[in-house]
């Protein structure tokens, strides 16, 4: 039996096992009978094992007793209802809020995609329970996929504040520790190059007019082998051949470059003629900001192999991430990353209290003062110890007003400025005060190894007491 209305949860002795016996609650609650919180009915797993609660996992137990809050639930379940105007009292009954919030995390837990995610529940009495799924149908890939994105980074701030709240109701931080980090979040795109980018950008185009009742030539397999020419060419045009060699084959790719901006500019001008025609017809057709992005390809090619600028601003790596920065943070492995630069800052007990998606081009140095605030507005005063690297060393970050500085700053130099190893080294604190600082010229597998000894009495690698 389905019910429109929120529904809370009435433990059983069976603990986790036993968790779909549903009491109603206040329709008030959640705003109307479309979305809804849970599901209402008696667990399958209950019913066919009665000991399944020995089946569960230490650490999926554990979660799921902090997702049984009731503040998690109706924050999704709000979300959820602003999927359109009339979510809450029109159409079907929509996936359960618990369902879409487990879910999820299920999916990150493992690193499952969408797919995997639909399979794994579909195919495990336990996730099933976990989920709050048990009898029910299993939400697909796509259903899930839509229904993630309605979880945007407000909802995604909210959850983590609660999450924040509910370990400090349980004791598990107290917000005496803050350490802070930049991590590159990647972006899934194939490596970008002017060639494949102008046949990215002939391609979506092409793509497009037609979808908009266009009729374009097709200039796939005319962009394709030129791509592939360049490619081809591009093994001879390092430094480990020989000068005459190397010149000739920057010769012939010139040429073919030329050749196929010569049919980027063809396709480019045929959707500037028919995106006054295709806005009539379809208003909310991606033409005009698909036009800007290959614009900009076109110039920077331009720029690169005609005008032999290989420094240019605002490169564009993806049409379909335009969003992607060019990121470079001393990686040996990977010297150069395309995605995100995400700030993370954790308290005790390696607990993310908070995450923001840096601006482009922003600094480490400008993310101290924020992330101090942030940590301020979280637990109501400041951390005893603030741990950074030394991307987040500088003189500014050493001045701080009030009592809103941490008791002591420990920041790893090694990467930072001379003036800032002259700082340190010279005794200047946080202000008034103390900052211990330090630099290693040791390889970085000694220094890690010092770090893991000194952890044991700290909990924080690298930091002695």
């Amino acid at each position: 039996m389905r019910d429109g209305e929120g529904a809370a949860r009435s433990h059983t002795s069976r603990g986790c096992a036993a968790h779909a016996v549903h009491s109603l609650r206040p329709s008030g609650l959640t705003g109307g009978a479309m979305v809804r919180r849970a599901y209402r009915q008696r667990s399958l797993v209950e019913v066919l094992l009665p000991d399944a609660d020995k089946l569960w996992d230490a650490t999926l137990r554990q979660i799921d007793v902090v997702l049984d809050d009731d503040v998690l639930v109706d924050r999704v379940a709000e979300a959820l209802a602003q999927r359109h105007p009339q979510s809450r009292r029109r159409g079907r009954l929509g996936t359960p809020a618990a369902v879409v919030l487990r879910m999820l995390v299920l999916k990150h837990l493992h690193d499952w995609s969408f797919d995997e995610c639909e399979r794994e529940v579909r195919g495990s009495l336990v996730h099933r329970a976990f989920c709050r799924i048990d009898g029910e149908r299993v939400p697909d890939a796509k259903t899930l996929i839509r229904l993630a994105h309605l979880l945007d980074e407000a909802v995604l701030k909210d959850v983590l504040a609660r999450l924040v709240t509910l370990g400090r109701e349980r004791r598990l931080i107290r917000g005496r520790r803050l350490r802070l980090d930049t991590t590159v979040v990647e972006t899934t795109i194939h490596y970008p190059t002017d060639a494949t980018l102008l046949a990215d950008g002939v391609r979506v185009l092409t793509r497009t007019l037609r979808r908009v009742g266009e009729r374009v030539r097709a200039r796939t397999r005319s962009v394709a082998r030129r791509v592939f020419e360049i490619a081809q060419r591009s093994r001879t045009a390092g430094s480990r051949v020989s000068a005459a060699v190397r010149e000739r084959s920057k010769a012939k790719m010139k040429v073919l470059y030329q050749g196929l901006m010569r049919i980027t500019r063809a396709v480019l001008r045929h959707a500037e003629t028919a995106v006054t025609r295709a806005r009539e017809r379809h208003p909310a057709t991606p033409l005009p900001a698909t036009i800007e992005l290959v614009r900009r390809v076109l110039a920077q090619t331009r720029a690169r192999v005609l005008r032999g600028e290989t420094h240019y601003a605002d490169k564009v790596v993806s049409l379909f991430e335009p969003h992607t920065e060019i990121l470079r943070k001393g990686k040996l492995a990977r010297p150069t990353e395309f995605g995100r630069l995400v700030k993370i800052q954790e308290a005790e007990a390696q607990f993310i209290t908070d995450y923001v998606v840096c601006e482009r081009g922003q600094t480490d140095r400008a993310l101290w003062a924020p992330a101090l605030d942030r940590h301020i507005a979280l637990f109501g005063h400041p951390p005893h110890l603030a741990v950074a690297d030394g991307g987040f060393a500088s003189r500014t970050n050493r001045e701080v007003k009030g009592g809103l500085a941490p008791s002591s700053v420990v920041m790893d130099c090694a990467g930072a400025g001379t003036a800032v190893k002259a700082a340190c080294n010279a005794g200047s604190g946080w202000g008034s005060l103390p900052m211990i600082c330090w630099y290693s010229v040791a390889p970085a597998h000694e220094r890690l190894g010092t770090s893991n000894r000194q952890s044991s009495r700290t909990g924080w690698p690298g930091i002695q007491k």
